[in-house]
């Protein structure tokens, strides 16, 4: 860029000294401070010849013009001060501004911004706030717009809410005023590179290795599978897990209304709902995608949320041919997800009697894999429960294995244990000696149950 060409730098009055408060909170002095050198930067800056040159080249060009405003306005500060102000409004001008930091961190699961003074992150399953915080709502809002510019997409006063998934593959969700009474609400779940496998889970102590065994058999054998579970509580990562046992030579169609699903295998479409315009028109709903399926010769149909009226669609589906398709849905117990599948149907506009969508829910969902957030923030598997069949106008359920909490130890940290249920000749036994897998499945549940008994 050509220095000669800026206009000249505003000596203006002198600055108070800067003050940055203890760790990560900093003084008000300091956001002042930041404020009237920023605005002096965008005075002395082409913003146009900026943004046509390198982003390293850019910064270069910005903490140079920074580090002579400071001079000139007589800013007293130390050296790391100085450091971690230039940081700051190079954010500002290049990146998110307060949320690069943030962004940067590979151990920050969400990011929860509530107005420019409060900002939240989700680390190791527990929520904790930070002393980030933005200039003011105005800085906020353009830092959400920015966000969803890179998409295609805008929020303001005319469209408040946006729900969008970013290049990178983080989710992120916006609500601003006159909806957000409080300033723009932010929400980003970000997108986590290093895709996690069952042996992942064990580690972490999520489920046993007997149980990630039986989840690979109910992904290999082409079970029917729901993963039920809270928000937050990991049904997208297991989703992920069983996927990778479903054969290189299936035909794979996913529906998501924002892309997070990491399919490896080679015959994979994604496909992802769209929201209406501004007119109100051109929404692609999941039930369009779950529907249009059917058309594409799917082997297996993989619904990242299910939550509507497509819950009759995808059920259809797993009752016509289209064994191992998989689905998620925000329910706190396997006997709830049931319940909240029928409700979907039934609110749907389907004009069926209730024992016929208990009947077509029985006959098409084989197993219900029950995740949870517990109050330590860890993640459990809870469940895995499947569907034996009808007794009346009651569907029958049976555990194949359950996790069982029995108290907190010193630190809070839950105290439980995952076991086998004794049942040794599941619903689908049939189906896992079509492929093979029943001796294994015997001693899986076999060795669940020992495991759980303190052998």
């Amino acid at each position: 860029m050509d220095r000669s060409a800026q206009p000249g730098l505003p000596a203006g009055p002198a600055a108070p000294r800067l003050e940055i408060g203890h760790g990560a909170r900093r003084s008000d002095n300091y956001y002042d401070i930041k404020s009237t050198i920023f605005n002096a930067l965008i005075d002395a800056i082409d913003l146009t010849q900026l943004s046509q040159i390198d982003r390293d080249a850019a910064r270069d060009e910005i903490r140079d013009i920074v580090s002579e405003i400071i001079t000139l306005k007589d800013v007293v500060m130390s050296v790391p001060e100085q450091e971690e102000l230039l940081e700051d409004i190079c954010n500002d001008v290049l990146g998110f501004g307060p949320l690069e930091p943030l962004l940067a961190r590979d151990d920050i699961s969400d990011i929860m911004v509530n107005g420019s003074g409060t900002t939240f992150i989700e680390v190791a399953g527990r929520v904790q706030k930070t002393g980030v915080r933005f200039r003011d709502n105005t800085q906020l809002l353009n830092i959400c717009q920015r966000i969803v510019s890179q998409i295609g997409r805008r929020v303001d006063e005319a469209s408040p809410i946006c729900d969008a998934r970013l290049l990178d593959g983080s989710r992120v969700n916006v609500i601003v005023p006159p909806l957000a009474i409080d300033g723009p609400a932010l929400t980003i779940r970000k997108f986590k590179k290093d895709r996690l496998k069952l042996p992942d889970l064990v580690r972490f102590g999520s489920i046993t290795r007997e149980g990630a065994t039986l989840l690979e058999i109910i992904g290999r054998v082409r079970c029917n599978v729901l993963i039920s579970g809270g928000t937050g509580s990991g049904k997208t990562t297991l989703l992920n897990c069983l996927t990778a046992y479903i054969e290189n030579d299936e035909r794979i169609i996913t529906c998501e209304d924002a892309a997070e699903l990491q399919l490896q295998q080679p015959h994979v479409v994604r496909l992802e709902t769209r929201p209406p315009n501004l007119e109100g028109e051109g929404e692609i709903s999941m039930r369009d995608l779950v529907k249009n399926c059917l058309r594409m010769r799917p082997e297996r149909i993989i619904v990242g949320e299910v939550r509507g009226p497509e819950a009759f669609d995808l059920l259809q589906a797993m009752n016509t041919g289209h064994d191992g398709s998989m689905g998620t849905l925000h329910a706190n117990s396997p006997r709830e997800a049931l319940s909240r599948i029928e409700s979907m149907i039934t609110m749907g506009g389907f004009s069926l009697p209730s024992k016929t969508i208990k009947e077509m829910v029985c006959g098409s969902i084989d197993v219900i894999v029950q995740a949870a957030r517990l109050r330590d923030g860890s993640r459990r598997i809870t469940h895995v429960t499947e569907v034996v069949g009808m007794e009346g106008d009651v569907i029958i359920t049976q555990d194949l294995m359950v996790y069982e909490i029995s108290g907190e130890d010193a630190n809070g940290k839950v105290i439980g244990r995952h076991r086998g249920t004794g049942i040794s000749r599941p619903h689908f036994w049939d189906r896992a000696r079509y492929f093979n897998e029943e001796r294994r499945l015997a001693e899986t549940l076999e060795l669940a149950e020992v495991q759980g008994d303190g052998g």
